[in-house]
């Protein structure tokens, strides 16, 4: 093939990507938008929860839709980080972010000792073993004397941004709560579409081919763990500030299907699918809670459709229709 004809055909290929970046960048202004304006007509708390599951569904979902890693146990990173912010900002007084980074890497430790153990087997034993690690997280918070027990640890002071400004008032904290997810969602962006990306892609893809192509496929497969289960505890260490409160509810088994669904309904292996996944079970969550456990059945036959119907989830849907990643 001549050399103007390999140009010929890139040409094609270069402008798509171009389209593709620039509708990721405006689809991140109007979301930015949003966050700005949303607590002028929703209540700031529910608009936080949103949020916090919102980034840690796209946590689970760089594991996922990008990794090919399905882990049943990311329930361990969200709760423990909760536990750690929540001891630090109640027995040490630090300020929010500081709370925030040291669950988020005590969430890395964990995903670097689960991770280097768990991807050694593929899945439903990687699954199996993910979940058998967060049992363990589950009955050590239960024991531990600084959780709480099953009281957990409650009136979570929500300290001072950088030790100066005052957030303790909801939308001030909101905004601090939207400007990290914001951040964290960026950083996932970033990291699928860079060469590390596109390497995890190809392993996730064929695994065998990819290793004879000389890229050593655990290495990667583990830096994707780990970096999933940081961005799992920033999550986590924001939900514990925002309700003040973290208990085992953070650490249970509930919250890793919990977030397995969120990730399934908007769309596994797409950018914002996450996002829409979450608003749409936080909201059911609160606005049919007078159900009772009915919402639990309604959220399972939601998951049975979206398996049987919506494999590729809403946003995977509309991504298909428009032929445009989303």
């Amino acid at each position: 093939m001549s050399v103007d004809a390999t140009t010929a055909m890139s040409v094609p290929l270069l402008q798509s990507r171009y389209a593709d970046r620039r509708l990721h960048l405006a689809l991140f202004a109007v979301l930015g938008v949003l966050l700005l304006a949303a607590p002028l007509v929703v209540y700031p708390v529910f608009l936080m929860k949103i949020l916090c599951f919102a980034l840690f569904a796209s946590a689970f979902n760089l594991l996922l839709g990008f990794g090919g890693l399905l882990s049943f146990g990311h329930a361990a990173f969200f709760g423990m980080a909760a536990y750690v912010s929540a001891h630090v900002s109640t027995r040490w007084g630090t300020s929010a972010e500081v709370s925030v980074l040291l669950g988020a890497a005590v969430a890395a430790l964990l995903g670097l000792v689960i991770g280097s153990i768990s991807i050694r087997r593929q899945g439903i034993y990687f699954a199996m073993v993910t979940l058998a690690f967060a049992q363990m997280i589950f009955f050590f918070a239960l024991q531990a004397p600084f959780t709480g027990g099953e009281d957990g640890i409650q009136r979570v002071p929500r300290g001072a941004l950088f030790g100066f400004f005052d957030i303790s008032a909801d939308l001030p904290f909101y905004y601090f709560v939207a400007a990290v997810t914001f951040a964290c969602l960026v950083l996932i962006y970033r990291a699928i579409h860079s060469p590390f990306g596109q390497v995890l892609k190809a392993i996730r893809d064929n695994e065998n081919r990819a290793i004879s192509l000389g890229y050593r496929a655990e290495r990667y497969k583990l830096l994707c763990f780990v970096l999933s289960s940081t961005l799992a505890g920033v999550a986590g260490g924001l939900k514990a500030l925002v309700f003040q409160l973290a208990s085992l509810t953070d650490v249970a088994w509930q919250m890793s299907g919990e977030v397995v669904l969120m990730t399934l309904l908007g769309g596994v292996g797409t950018i914002f699918g996450p996002l829409i996944g979450a608003a749409l079970i936080v909201s059911m969550q609160n606005y049919l809670a007078e159900l009772g456990a009915w919402v639990t059945i309604i959220q399972g036959g939601i998951f049975v459709l979206c398996v049987l119907l919506f494999r590729k989830g809403i946003v995977g849907v509309l991504a298909k229709l428009t032929r445009r990643p989303l």
